[in-house]
């Protein structure tokens, strides 16, 4: 049975978490707009911050070390939580937090159905769906 925890904001469909990742090392303009339309996605944003070592692996060693980042991310409007990645599998936190979407940004090198049907292999049925570029 159903309670209102587990319905969307209309109080009548099912509750629908979206999952988003980045590094989020020096929040500017494009971040802010990634956030934005991935919470119009749904009733709840995750944001999952790229570990230092993984984003060091990925991108560049961070500025910002990871937890001061995950606060920053965290007290944006958008965002209703965040949490740090697990180091070396990527996918062990999507079980973990079961997302209903995973909200690509224009320029993550993730192609969508790869990342659907990786998921679907360990147990998670979800829609990636790609965010368009910002401009502002």
């Amino acid at each position: 049975m159903s309670t209102t925890a587990d319905l969307g904001r209309d109080g009548r469909r099912p509750h629908v978490r979206v999952m988003t990742t980045g590094v989020f090392d020096l929040l500017h303009p494009g971040h802010i707009a990634l956030l934005e339309e991935a919470a119009k996605l749904g009733d709840e944003l995750v944001v999952v911050i790229a570990r230092d070592e993984s984003a060091e692996k990925e991108k560049h060693r961070p500025i910002t070390p990871e937890e001061h980042r995950r606060r920053m991310v965290e007290a944006l409007k958008p965002v209703s939580r965040a949490v740090l990645g697990h180091r070396g599998d990527y996918y062990r936190i999507v079980e973990e937090l079961k997302p209903d979407i995973i909200a690509l940004g224009y320029d993550q090198k993730y192609d969508e159905s790869a990342v659907e049907a990786k998921c679907a292999s360990r147990g998670v049925k979800l829609k990636v769906v790609r965010l368009p570029h910002f401009v502002g």
